[in-house]
C-alpha cells in the first residue's frame, strides 16, 4: 500500500452537510488544500465510482462525513441506511487502502444502547446498538478498521449542532421566538458538540495520523462535560437573552420516538491524549463561542 503524503490534499465527502461545511472551513483556515464531493460527485454506494473517484485524486487524508442520518426513517428502511452508513463506508475504506489515503470515518452514540449506567464510554466499550442506524453505523465501523487497520480512523460524535443544518440550537432558537414555554425532555444525558470544534479535531488529527503521532482507532469527539436536553435548552435559552424557566422538563415517554434513543449517550476521551491532542472543551464554552452566529443564521 502506498503511503500518506503529510502534504498533500484532503478529501471531504458530505461536503454540503453541516459537518462536512464545517471541515472545509477548517482545513481552509488551516490553508490545508481540500476537494469537495457531495453525493452526486461521490455515491458512495457504488463500488466502481468510489474506487476510481479516490483513486484518481489519491487525497493523503479522506474525512468521510457522508451518512444516512434519518434515525427513524432508518427503522423501516434499514437496508438503504446501510447502504450508505455499512457498505459505503466499507467501499470508501477499500479505495483509501489501494490510494493509500488515511480515512477518518465520522460515527455516533448510537453504537451504544445508552440504558447502562452513567460513566462515560470507553472509545473500547462493546457496542450495542438498539435502533437500525446504529447497526448500520456500526457496520461501518467495522467495515473501516478491517480495511484500514493501521490507517483507519473512527471518530463518534453525538448532539452535534452547527451552522447550515437542522439542529437542537437552531429549532430552539426558533422556537424561543415562536412560543411562550416548551416542555423537554430532562432523562436524556449526552454531550452537545459544536461541529466547528469537531472540524478542527479532526484536522488535528489527520495530521497527527500523517506523522504516525495517532494511533490508528477509535476517538470519541464529544464535547467535555454532560447535561441533559432541557438543561441545554435553558443554556440556549439563557445565551440569547431568553427566560431560561420558560423551558420545561418533561420525559421520554412524553415524547415516543419510532427508533430508541440513548439515554445515556455520555462518551469518554482518554484516546485523544495517546494521540498528544487534547480533547474537545466543554460544552457550555462551545455553546456561548457559537450562539452568536447561529442566532443570525436563524
Amino acid at each position: 500500500m502506498n503511503q500518506p503524503v503529510a502534504g498533500g490534499s484532503w478529501l471531504v465527502t458530505g461536503a454540503r452537510g453541516m459537518l462536512g461545511r464545517a471541515v472545509l472551513a477548517a482545513l481552509d483556515a488551516s490553508r490545508v488544500p481540500a476537494l469537495a464531493a457531495g453525493r452526486a460527485e461521490l455515491d458512495l454506494t457504488d463500488r466502481a465510482s468510489v474506487h476510481a473517484y479516490v483513486m484518481a485524486h489519491r487525497p493523503a487524508v479522506v474525512v468521510n462525513c457522508a451518512a444516512w442520518t434519518a434515525v427513524d426513517d432508518a427503522e423501516s428502511r434499514e437496508p438503504e441506511a446501510l447502504a450508505v452508513n455499512g457498505t459505503g463506508a466499507g467501499l470508501l475504506a477499500e479505495a483509501c487502502a489501494a490510494a493509500g489515503s488515511l480515512l477518518l470515518h465520522m460515527s455516533t452514540d448510537y453504537v451504544f444502547g445508552g440504558d447502562d449506567g452513567t460513566l462515560p464510554y470507553a472509545e473500547d466499550a462493546p457496542p450495542g446498538p438498539r435502533s437500525a442506524y446504529g447497526r448500520t453505523k456500526l457496520a461501518g465501523e467495522l467495515a473501516v478498521r478491517a480495511a484500514l487497520p493501521d490507517t483507519g480512523y473512527v471518530v463518534r460524535t453525538a448532539w452535534l449542532y452547527g451552522a447550515g443544518g437542522k439542529n437542537f440550537v437552531a429549532t430552539m432558537l426558533r422556537l424561543e421566538r415562536e412560543r411562550e414555554t416548551l416542555d423537554v425532555v430532562n432523562d436524556q444525558w449526552g454531550q452537545p458538540t459544536w461541529a466547528a470544534d469537531l472540524a478542527g479535531q479532526l484536522v488535528l488529527l489527520g495530521r497527527a495520523a500523517l506523522v504516525g503521532a495517532a494511533p490508528a482507532g477509535v476517538y470519541h469527539g464529544t464535547s467535555g462535560g454532560r447535561t441533559t436536553w432541557c438543561a441545554f435548552a435553558r443554556e440556549i435559552f439563557r445565551l440569547a437573552g431568553a427566560d431560561p424557566d420558560r423551558v420545561r422538563p418533561t420525559t421520554s415517554a412524553a415524547y415516543p420516538t419510532v427508533a430508541h434513543r440513548p439515554a445515556h449517550s455520555v462518551l469518554g476521551h482518554d484516546r485523544w491524549r495517546a494521540a498528544g491532542i487534547d480533547p474537545i472543551r466543554d460544552w457550555r464554552t462551545a455553546l456561548a463561542a457559537a450562539l452568536p452566529g447561529l442566532n443570525v443564521s436563524v
